[in-house]
């Protein structure tokens, strides 16, 4: 598959091919990642709402919609890729798709939304994780679990746990949740 597609893995849009614009910093999270990430998240989101920040080729967003979520709200910068995702939704008929064109830390900090799902996997030259996994907390709803990407392993931030984790390549990601204490 050429390098600016991706297929989705799973759910009504199961085999589907999304094109994206190439940037440096965009790379999707591969095929095996997202089964492994969705068969933790159990295969059926339904009426779950999520939000993916740094949505990139919106393999995670789209991915989650084709389960069954209730509303996905993707959050995007830049404008090209941003523009890939609007026409991506389109084809798709993406009705439980919501897409922000804006900054991920900007949204988190003016949004008011209550998310069960959450998916960050911003550019790995960015440092941007530790920031909005700061942001966050207020953003949860009960029980909601949090996916990140990063590019090593580091300790997980204080008030979170790894529920679980994987390496593939080299990319570490992880599913999170907020400790009891948090």
């Amino acid at each position: 598959m050429p390098a600016n597609r991706v297929r989705i893995v799973g759910g009504v849009w199961r085999s589907r091919i999304l094109s994206f614009t190439p940037r440096p910093d965009l790379r999707p999270t591969p095929d095996r990642v997202r089964e492994t990430l969705f068969n933790w998240l159990g295969q059926d989101l339904t009426g779950k709402i999520c939000l993916d920040l740094f949505a990139g080729s919106g393999a995670l967003g789209f991915e989650a919609a084709s389960r069954g979520a209730g509303r996905v709200t993707m959050v995007e910068r830049d404008a090209r890729v941003f523009e890939a995702l609007r026409e991506n939704a389109a084809v798709l008929d993406a009705r439980a798709v919501e897409l922000r064109r804006a900054d991920a830390l900007e949204f988190l900090r003016a949004d008011r939304g209550r998310y069960d799902v959450v998916f960050v996997d911003p550019p790995f030259r960015s440092n941007a994780l530790p920031q909005v996994l700061a942001l966050l907390p207020s953003r949860l709803a009960p029980q909601a679990l949090v996916y990140v990407e990063m590019p090593r392993a580091a300790p997980v931030a204080a008030g979170w746990q790894a529920w679980r984790h994987g390496r593939a390549g080299s990319v570490i990601y992880q599913l999170l949740k907020r400790t009891a204490e948090a």
